[in-house]
């Protein structure tokens, strides 16, 4: 989904707009004078061109774009949603809670350079000027952004209000940052009930939680925890957690072992594709609901 967020100087964008489209100079020209002709004036049209209609917003963030200097924050455009079939190759999503914070950076580094995607839960507690570009250049690579609480309490224990305070804030802070609004919720320590689902799908928000838990937030091991990765099925949605150095030394690793294994990285919407994920409902990754199902027969 494409996504564009533009702060600019709104006052001038009607200038610029009529720059861009060229409607300025209506009227009449004078031309040069042709040897043998009488009349200098040449008569043009007096209404504008008819163009093809432009989306103004989509319009004045391509202003913004090309104009270096322009102050104001510069728009964010996600790239093409891809169209990967994780019924036909094997996909894996990786995900991470928690952030963002110094080093989703480094994580971020390196997906880049295997061109994979990942899905990131924010903490909205740990949004602020130091970590707003992390979650911009997520926007940009790629990546899924989903809402991870506040800050962090267990969802079961808020009363009604709290937890809705404790969704719409981070929403709305995510929102104001990328432009982007969020449609997966991981609620913290995978807590959650009937209340907490039905105040996300009022907020329309799918209840996201894993088949596969590196254990990263309690074994502070890169190896380990890559090795406890490396053992992904496709399908799985994998836990990790960005605020942890030793997490963030993991990745390349088990980047590399799951690429090897002939994995595609994915995130947790391209991993459920054309079949969608409902607002409330929980998903714990294809490979932990098939785990599921065979313990019910």
């Amino acid at each position: 989904m494409a996504v564009l967020r533009v702060g600019v100087l709104w006052w001038s964008l009607p200038l610029a707009v009529s720059m861009v489209l060229g409607l300025s100079g209506c009227g009449e020209v004078v031309a040069p004078v042709q040897q043998g002709r009488k009349d200098d004036v040449v008569r043009v049209r007096k209404s504008a061109p008819v163009r093809l209609a432009v989306d103004p917003a989509l319009l004045a963030a391509r202003v913004v774009a090309q104009q270096p200097g322009w102050p104001g924050t510069r728009p964010i455009v996600a790239p093409p949603q891809r169209s990967i079939r994780c019924g036909q190759v094997k996909c894996v999503a990786l995900t991470f809670d928690d952030g963002p914070f110094d080093y989703t950076g480094r994580v971020l580094d390196v997906l880049a350079e295997y061109h994979a995607k990942a899905t990131f839960f924010v903490v909205g507690q740990m949004v602020n000027a130091q970590t707003r570009p992390y979650l911009r250049r997520m926007v940009s690579e790629g990546h899924e952004l989903g809402n991870h609480s506040w800050d962090h309490p267990s969802l079961t224990s808020l009363s009604h209000d709290a937890l809705r305070a404790q969704l719409e804030r981070t929403q709305q802070m995510v929102k104001d940052t990328t432009g982007a609004t969020m449609r997966l919720l991981r609620p913290p320590y995978g807590s959650t009930n009937a209340t907490v689902a039905q105040e996300a799908a009022r907020e329309g928000l799918a209840q996201i939680l894993w088949d596969l838990d590196t254990l990263d937030w309690r074994d502070r091991n890169s190896v380990l925890v890559a090795q406890r990765a490396s053992v992904a099925r496709p399908g799985s949605i994998v836990l990790l957690h960005d605020i942890h150095k030793t997490t963030a030394e993991a990745v390349p690793n088990l980047l590399r072992e799951l690429t090897a294994k002939g994995y595609t990285f994915v995130t947790v919407s391209e991993l459920y594709g054309a079949r969608g994920l409902a607002p409330g409902k929980r998903y714990a990754g294809e490979a932990g609901e098939e785990e599921q199902d065979k313990r019910r027969r």
